[in-house]
Protein backbone atom coordinates (compact mmCIF):
# COMPACT_ATOMS: atom_id res chain seq x y z
CA UNK A 1 0.00 0.00 0.00
CA UNK A 2 1.23 3.33 -0.90
CA UNK A 3 2.84 5.27 2.40
CA UNK A 4 0.34 8.33 2.35
CA UNK A 5 -2.35 6.02 3.44
CA UNK A 6 -0.54 3.56 5.52
CA UNK A 7 -1.81 4.38 8.92
CA UNK A 8 0.75 4.31 11.69
CA UNK A 9 0.78 1.16 13.72
CA UNK A 10 -0.41 2.68 16.79
CA UNK A 11 -3.60 3.40 15.36
CA UNK A 12 -4.03 0.30 13.29
CA UNK A 13 -7.12 -0.89 15.62
CA UNK A 14 -10.14 1.33 16.63
CA UNK A 15 -8.83 4.12 14.76
CA UNK A 16 -8.51 2.42 11.67
CA UNK A 17 -11.87 1.17 11.96
CA UNK A 18 -13.45 4.21 12.40
CA UNK A 19 -11.73 5.74 9.51
CA UNK A 20 -12.45 3.27 7.03
CA UNK A 21 -16.31 3.41 7.95
CA UNK A 22 -16.23 7.05 7.60
CA UNK A 23 -15.03 6.63 4.30
CA UNK A 24 -16.94 4.20 3.15
CA UNK A 25 -20.10 4.35 1.21
CA UNK A 26 -23.56 3.50 2.08
CA UNK A 27 -23.45 0.64 0.13
CA UNK A 28 -20.57 -0.82 1.39
CA UNK A 29 -21.46 -0.56 4.66
CA UNK A 30 -25.17 -2.53 3.43
CA UNK A 31 -23.08 -4.87 2.24
CA UNK A 32 -22.86 -6.09 6.12
CA UNK A 33 -26.63 -7.46 5.84
CA UNK A 34 -27.14 -8.93 2.21
CA UNK A 35 -28.36 -11.60 3.50
CA UNK A 36 -31.71 -10.17 3.73
CA UNK A 37 -32.12 -9.94 7.81
CA UNK A 38 -30.49 -6.95 8.14
CA UNK A 39 -28.25 -4.63 10.55
CA UNK A 40 -29.37 -5.64 14.18
CA UNK A 41 -31.68 -3.85 16.30
CA UNK A 42 -29.61 -0.80 17.90
CA UNK A 43 -31.33 1.98 20.30
CA UNK A 44 -29.93 5.21 19.41
CA UNK A 45 -28.27 7.03 21.44
CA UNK A 46 -27.16 10.44 19.76
CA UNK A 47 -28.85 10.96 16.23
CA UNK A 48 -28.49 10.80 13.37
CA UNK A 49 -28.00 14.43 13.16
CA UNK A 50 -26.71 16.70 10.70
CA UNK A 51 -24.61 20.23 11.78
CA UNK A 52 -21.39 21.83 10.02
CA UNK A 53 -17.87 21.38 11.35
CA UNK A 54 -15.42 23.71 10.59
CA UNK A 55 -12.00 23.09 8.62
CA UNK A 56 -8.96 24.33 8.57
CA UNK A 57 -5.80 24.87 6.59
CA UNK A 58 -2.02 25.60 6.60
CA UNK A 59 0.07 27.09 3.57
CA UNK A 60 2.93 24.63 2.71
CA UNK A 61 1.35 22.25 5.06
CA UNK A 62 3.47 23.82 8.05
CA UNK A 63 2.27 27.75 8.12
CA UNK A 64 0.34 29.23 10.90
CA UNK A 65 -3.68 27.48 10.67
CA UNK A 66 -6.15 29.64 8.78
CA UNK A 67 -10.25 28.57 9.08
CA UNK A 68 -10.84 26.88 5.38
CA UNK A 69 -14.89 26.83 5.58
CA UNK A 70 -17.43 24.82 6.78
CA UNK A 71 -18.06 21.35 5.86
CA UNK A 72 -21.53 19.01 6.28
CA UNK A 73 -21.27 16.16 8.71
CA UNK A 74 -23.72 13.40 9.98
CA UNK A 75 -23.04 11.54 13.30
CA UNK A 76 -24.72 9.17 15.18
CA UNK A 77 -24.35 6.62 18.53
CA UNK A 78 -25.81 3.81 19.41
CA UNK A 79 -26.03 0.88 21.73
CA UNK A 80 -26.92 -2.59 20.18
CA UNK A 81 -28.65 -5.49 22.59
CA UNK A 82 -25.36 -6.46 23.86
CA UNK A 83 -24.79 -2.96 25.66
CA UNK A 84 -21.72 -2.36 23.10
CA UNK A 85 -21.98 1.30 21.80
CA UNK A 86 -20.44 2.34 18.37
CA UNK A 87 -20.20 6.03 16.48
CA UNK A 88 -19.90 7.02 13.15
CA UNK A 89 -19.35 10.27 11.26
CA UNK A 90 -19.61 10.75 7.88
CA UNK A 91 -19.01 13.80 5.45
CA UNK A 92 -22.67 15.24 4.27
CA UNK A 93 -26.32 14.52 5.14
CA UNK A 94 -26.60 11.12 4.62
CA UNK A 95 -28.19 10.37 8.06
CA UNK A 96 -29.42 6.34 7.46
CA UNK A 97 -25.00 5.84 6.62
CA UNK A 98 -24.07 7.53 10.18
CA UNK A 99 -25.85 5.12 11.79
CA UNK A 100 -25.60 2.28 9.56
CA UNK A 101 -21.84 3.05 10.71
CA UNK A 102 -22.40 3.07 14.28
CA UNK A 103 -23.61 -0.44 13.77
CA UNK A 104 -21.23 -1.20 12.04
CA UNK A 105 -18.38 -0.02 15.02
CA UNK A 106 -20.27 -1.69 17.15
CA UNK A 107 -20.06 -5.02 15.42
CA UNK A 108 -16.41 -4.44 14.81
CA UNK A 109 -16.18 -3.89 18.89
CA UNK A 110 -17.78 -7.57 19.57
CA UNK A 111 -15.27 -10.50 19.17
CA UNK A 112 -17.31 -12.24 17.36
CA UNK A 113 -18.65 -10.16 14.61
CA UNK A 114 -14.87 -8.56 14.17
CA UNK A 115 -13.94 -10.99 11.78
CA UNK A 116 -16.81 -10.32 9.29
CA UNK A 117 -16.75 -6.32 9.45
CA UNK A 118 -13.03 -7.02 8.67
CA UNK A 119 -13.41 -9.12 5.95
CA UNK A 120 -16.83 -7.87 4.13
CA UNK A 121 -16.95 -4.27 4.84
CA UNK A 122 -13.27 -2.94 5.92
CA UNK A 123 -10.96 -5.01 3.73
CA UNK A 124 -12.87 -3.70 0.61
CA UNK A 125 -12.62 -0.05 1.48
CA UNK A 126 -8.84 -0.02 2.11
CA UNK A 127 -8.45 -1.40 -1.62
CA UNK A 128 -10.69 0.76 -2.86
CA UNK A 129 -8.97 3.72 -0.92
CA UNK A 130 -5.57 2.93 -1.87
CA UNK A 131 -6.55 2.09 -5.95
CA UNK A 132 -8.37 5.54 -6.02
CA UNK A 133 -4.78 6.79 -4.44
CA UNK A 134 -3.03 4.40 -7.32
CA UNK A 135 -5.26 6.09 -9.75
CA UNK A 136 -4.74 9.74 -8.79
CA UNK A 137 -1.32 9.44 -8.69
CA UNK A 138 -0.92 8.22 -12.01
CA UNK A 139 -2.94 10.76 -13.31
CA UNK A 140 -0.69 13.27 -11.63
CA UNK A 141 2.37 11.63 -12.73
CA UNK A 142 1.07 11.49 -16.60
CA UNK A 143 1.15 15.51 -16.69
CA UNK A 144 4.38 15.99 -14.89
CA UNK A 145 6.79 17.68 -16.66
CA UNK A 146 10.31 17.86 -15.80
CA UNK A 147 11.82 21.02 -16.35
CA UNK A 148 15.83 21.32 -16.89
CA UNK A 149 17.96 24.27 -17.02
CA UNK A 150 21.00 24.02 -19.89
CA UNK A 151 24.13 26.34 -18.58
CA UNK A 152 25.10 28.15 -21.31
CA UNK A 153 29.27 28.19 -21.86
CA UNK A 154 31.04 31.45 -21.69
CA UNK A 155 31.68 33.01 -25.32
Amino acid sequence: MNEALAIPEAHSGAKRAVDLIARATRAEISALWKDGEGPPLASLLRGPETGLVMVQGRIGGGGAPFNMGEVTVSRCSVRLASGTIGHAQALGTDREKARLGAIAHALWQEGTSRERVEQVLLAPVEARLADEHQRKSEETAATRVDFFTMVRGED
